[in-house]
């Protein structure tokens, strides 16, 4: 009875995925070309599930003069990317349809600082850490949507390639810590527990609100706990890049305890007298953030 429902289910099913079970890596082969000639251009706009990655803020917040949580607030749609409740954005559709907030008549409105995952499409691209290795690899996979004609185009290029002419590598490259920051908490599962609401504001600052985190890092908690020089300093408040790659290491040594970041040595005392200078619950800092940092092996 059992195989005769589920033979059903597979017959009846009315949905087929449109990413190619085919695994590829950089120098294979696709087809593949999107240009304004094509009839579908912009169709892929009109129908989006975009989710947004820390460097995607970074170039679009600057683009339109904004500060982060401003651009998070007007143009993102915050969603749970796992049963913690780590928290995800999605990019904007404009009111009552699921066309992107940013498309225009003549196309993107933002192009060259369009999110990762419009420079990856018709590209899937996967970061895989496989049993008993602590590398992450990084795979990629056709998107073949029924609407999109791009496929038929007589061009064919490397992986390698097409992401060099989109420009994924620059995005990669900036956002591969925070990936790994997510593959590593889905890897540890539930034995872990779930993070604390100090874990997930800190999550969501340092990865979708520089601002604030420039802000954090100039604090007396802050600066009790770390061993950071003047000079280092200031070129993290001037320069977002760098900025956003160090408070994704503040986040993998708050949360795992990987240490690249330098502790003052007598952080912990400092920590332990102010919490005995103020008793009671309201001298309980939380299991996270700066002092806990002076805490991690």
């Amino acid at each position: 009875m059992v195989a005769d429902d589920s033979d059903k289910i597979k017959t009846e099913l009315p949905y087929a995925s449109p990413v190619q079970p085919v695994e590829l890596g950089l120098d294979d082969e696709i087809q593949f070309n999107c240009h304004k000639g094509v009839a579908c251009f912009n169709a892929c706009c009109k129908n989006i599930d975009i989710q947004i990655t820390p460097y995607d803020i970074l170039r679009l917040k600057r683009r339109l003069g904004l500060k982060s949580s401003e651009f998070v607030a007007r143009y993102t749609t915050p969603f749970a990317m796992d049963f913690h409740n780590m928290p995800g954005l999605k990019l904007n559709t404009k009111p009552g349809t699921s066309e992107c907030v940013f498309l225009k008549e003549e196309g993107c409105g933002v192009y060259e600082d369009r999110p990762a995952a419009c420079r990856y499409y018709a590209l899937g691209s996967m970061g895989v850490r496989k049993k008993d290795s602590a590398a992450v690899e990084d795979i990629f996979f056709v998107v073949k949507e029924d609407h999109c004609l791009g496929h038929q185009e007589p061009r064919t290029l490397t992986v390698r390639q097409y992401r060099s002419e989109q420009g994924c590598d620059e995005y990669d490259e900036h956002n591969r810590a925070w990936r790994d920051v997510i593959l590593k908490k889905r890897s540890s599962g539930p034995t872990v527990g779930a993070p604390s609401e100090r874990s997930l504001q800190l999550f969501d600052m340092c990865s979708y609100d520089v601002d604030s985190f420039r802000e954090f890092i100039q604090t007396q908690g802050f600066n009790e706990v770390f061993d950071i020089d003047e000079a280092t300093k200031k070129t993290l408040i001037d320069d977002e890049d760098q900025l956003l790659e160090f408070a994704l290491r503040f986040l993998k040594q708050v949360l795992f305890g990987e240490q690249s970041i330098p502790v003052k040595p007598d952080a912990r005392d400092k920590r332990l007298a102010r919490r005995k200078s103020k008793p009671g619950p309201q001298g309980d800092d939380g299991d996270d953030g700066p002092d806990a940092a002076a805490d991690s092996p």
